[in-house]
């Protein structure tokens, strides 16, 4: 097998104080793999700028300058951490063999890339990260993050327990990704869905080095209501099964009031007359919601808008016949 070129692709967003030592353990683990001969010289990261406020760019760009590995993309503004994922893969797999992805706080263990680069060579296109367990999480976190995985499960979704975005693809899987254009992204569940070989390798999680986490809670529930609204409509199957279930309890309610009042029973309740209307119609409400998030992901979708916009770019020379045009004043040469 040749020797493959490797791409480890680093979505940023505000970055600024974990990127050194960042780029600093990335730089050895490449160096060190190089020395092994299990990837190519040509290999490097790609450093993909979120629409970052703080610094994220200019230390890209620095480092671009003074490290022969560090190659970098910039979004013209903010468009999500899915979205950016992906235009970092989609930008490697122009020259690359296989591309590992991984987050810039390095929670994820960068050690374990060289186990994913060994699985590749052993034939493997792709190689999830499972975490051996969430005993780093709070306890609140590690419920939430349980309860998701069992219900995509139940719904009908495959994927990969205690797996995130920590992966490595061959060039031939995202090749058949690229083909997948939905603007609802939920890479974790169109992953498995190409179907290629795939194995897994363990590590620990650790602490986020620096910096504060960009998934808060509110970002958290909506990065997870967007999997199951985009995987499954097991939601609005379920909603017409309570829809017939109500409509069963209101026949028999109706029978039980119609016989009341051939005996001449008395039929009390304003309790249950005002309970029953506010539980319908917030049952209405419901449905109605959850069909209108349906809609406006076919809303989304119908229009066809880019993902991404890639304002600048700076790639390494051996990366430059294969990529996408770009302005000359966004690249810079490899050895500096």
């Amino acid at each position: 097998m040749a020797t493959p070129i490797l791409t480890i692709v680093v979505p940023c967003y505000n970055e600024e104080e974990v990127l050194p030592e960042t780029v600093f353990r990335l730089s050895a683990i490449l160096d060190g793999m190089i020395a092994e001969a299990l990837i190519s010289a040509d290999s490097t990261m790609l450093l993909v700028d979120d629409g970052s406020k703080d610094a994220t760019w200019q230390l890209i760009d620095r480092f671009h300058e003074a490290n022969t590995f560090v190659t970098g993309l910039k979004l013209a503004r903010n468009a999500g951490h899915q979205s950016a994922l992906l235009a970092g893969l989609m930008q490697a797999k122009a020259y690359s063999d296989c591309v590992v992805s991984i987050d810039a706080d390095l929670q994820d263990d960068t050690d374990v890339i060289r186990e994913f680069v060994v699985k590749y060579r052993e034939g493997y296109d792709i190689v999830y990260g499972v975490r051996q367990d969430r005993s780093s999480d709070t306890l609140f976190k590690r419920a939430t993050a349980q309860g998701f995985y069992k219900l995509m499960t139940s719904l009908g979704v495959k994927i990969h327990y205690n797996h995130a975005d920590f992966r490595l693809m061959s060039k031939r899987t995202l090749d058949e990704m690229e083909r997948f254009e939905e603007v609802n992204l939920f890479l974790r569940g169109i992953v498995p869905l190409l179907g290629f070989p795939s194995t897994q390798v363990y590590y620990d999680r650790k602490e986020r080095f620096a910096g504060e986490s960009k998934y808060p809670l509110r970002k958290m529930l909506a990065f997870a209501f967007d999997g199951i609204t985009s995987f499954s409509v097991t939601p609005i199957r379920f909603v017409t099964v309570l829809g017939f279930l109500l409509f069963a309890l209101s026949v028999v309610a109706a029978i039980y009031a119609l016989i009341g009042k051939i005996v001449g029973a008395n039929v009390t309740g304003w309790t249950s007359l005002i309970l029953s209307v506010w539980f319908i119609g917030g049952v209405q409400l419901l449905a109605l919601g959850l069909i209108g998030e349906y809609i406006g992901k076919i809303y989304k979708e119908v229009k066809h808008r880019p993902k991404f916009v890639i304002e600048k770019r700076l790639l390494a020379p051996a990366a430059l016949e294969d990529a996408p045009a770009a302005p000359a004043s966004s690249f810079a040469g490899r050895h500096r």
